[in-house]
C-alpha cells in the first residue's frame, strides 16, 4: 500500500500517506453494521501467483475528493453524487494503485503476481450487503490504513479478505521465511560454527602489514569514445527488433482537458519552433535531429549524438 500511495500521489498531484494497517477478524454482516454508509468497493482478483480475490472499500466522498483532483479541480469541491464518468475515473486510479501494489507483492514473494482490472460500484452498506468475495465464507479479514491526502482527507481505506486467500498469504510469507539455507550457506554455518571470530583490528585500513593503498582512478565516461573491440557475440543479437521513434514534444493535461479536446483543438508543446526533436531507441534518448521531407515522407537528420555519460543518465 506504500507503492499504492505513491502512484495516487503521481496521479492527483498531491501528497498521500497511507499508514500501516490494522487487521482484524470480522463477519460480512458485522461489517455492515459497523460502517452503515455509501462506499466504492472495488474488487481486485489475482489471476497468477496468487489465486483470490479482495476488496478495498473507500469512502464516497473520498473518491469524490480524489476524482476532482484528477478532472483538474483542488479537491475543496468534489461533487456531491458520483457518476459513470466519475466512477471511470477512480476505476482507472484504482486500477494503477493496485498495479502497483502486486508489483511490489511480486518481490515480497519472489514471483509474478498479477491482477485482473478491477471493477466497481457504489454500495449504501445501511440498505445492501457487501457482495463479490464468492467463496461464500462468512468471516472476512479486515484491514484498516489510515488515508491522508494534504489538508483535504483525513480518513480510512479498507480491505476485506476470505479467510482462504488471506490463509495462502500467510502460508506464501512464511514458507519462505522457513526455507532451508542454500548449500553454501549450510557450508558458511558450518566453518563458523567450528572457527573462533575473527579478532576486530582498530588500526587503520592504510597501515596494516604495510600495504599502500591509494584512490582508485575512474576514466570519465566522456573519454570512452568507442566500443570494446571483443564483438565476437555481438552478432547474436545484430536482428534484434528496437523500436525507434522521433518525439516532437510533450505536454501534460489533465483528464478534464483531455475530455474537452475536439476536431481543431490545438495542443501547445513544450518544444520552441525549429528546435531539434529527440530521437529515442525503446523510449530512451540517443540522439537530437532536425525533421526533414523525403519525397512525401517525414524523416528525421541527425544532427547529435549523446555521449555516452548523458545516454547512461536518461537510463537511471
Amino acid at each position: 500500500m506504500g507503492t499504492a500511495a505513491t502512484t495516487l500521489s503521481n496521479l492527483i498531484g498531491k501528497k498521500v500517506e497511507i499508514t500501516t494497517p490494522r487487521v482484524k477478524i470480522t463477519t460480512r454482516s458485522q461489517f455492515q453494521v459497523d460502517y452503515p454508509m455509501p462506499y466504492v468497493v472495488v474488487n481486485v482478483r489475482y489471476t497468477s501467483g496468487l489465486r483470490g480475490e479482495n476488496l478495498f472499500v473507500i469512502k464516497e466522498h473520498d473518491a469524490a475528493v480524489i476524482v476532482d483532483l484528477m478532472m483538474g479541480g483542488n479537491g475543496s469541491e468534489p461533487p456531491k453524487e458520483l457518476n459513470e464518468l466519475h466512477l471511470s475515473a477512480i476505476s482507472e486510479a484504482m486500477n494503477q494503485m493496485m498495479g502497483s501494489a502486486s508489483t511490489s507483492m511480486s518481490t515480497i514473494f519472489n514471483k509474478t503476481v498479477n491482477i485482473s482490472p478491477p471493477s466497481l460500484r457504489l454500495v449504501n452498506l445501511a440498505e445492501e450487503q457487501i457482495d463479490g468475495l464468492d467463496n461464500g465464507d462468512e468471516r472476512l479479514i479486515l484491514v484498516t490504513f489510515k488515508m491522508f491526502i494534504e489538508d483535504l482527507v483525513d480518513s480510512e481505506m479498507m480491505q476485506l479478505l476470505p479467510v482462504s486467500f488471506a490463509k495462502e498469504i500467510s502460508r506464501g510469507l512464511l514458507g519462505q521465511l522457513e526455507e532451508s539455507p542454500s548449500p553454501a550457506q549450510e557450508e558458511l554455518t558450518g566453518v563458523a560454527s567450528k572457527e573462533p571470530p575473527p579478532q576486530v583490528r582498530s588500526q587503520p585500513v592504510s597501515a596494516v602489514e604495510g600495504v599502500q593503498i591509494q584512490p582508485v582512478q575512474f576514466v570519465p565516461f566522456d573519454t570512452i569514445s568507442s566500443p570494446p573491440k571483443e564483438t565476437a557475440n555481438l552478432t547474436l543479437i545484430l536482428d534484434v527488433s528496437l523500436q525507434f521513434s522521433v518525439e516532437l514534444g510533450r505536454t501534460h493535461k489533465t483528464i478534464k482537458e483531455i475530455l474537452e479536446l475536439g476536431p481543431g483543438s490545438i495542443v501547445e508543446l513544450e518544444k520552441l519552433a525549429g528546435e531539434p526533436v529527440d530521437v529515442l531507441v525503446n523510449g530512451k534518448p540517443i540522439a537530437k535531429g532536425e525533421v526533414v521531407v523525403i519525397d512525401e515522407n517525414y524523416g528525421v537528420r541527425i544532427t547529435e549524438i549523446l555521449s555516452s555519460a548523458e545516454r547512461l543518465d536518461k537510463l537511471q
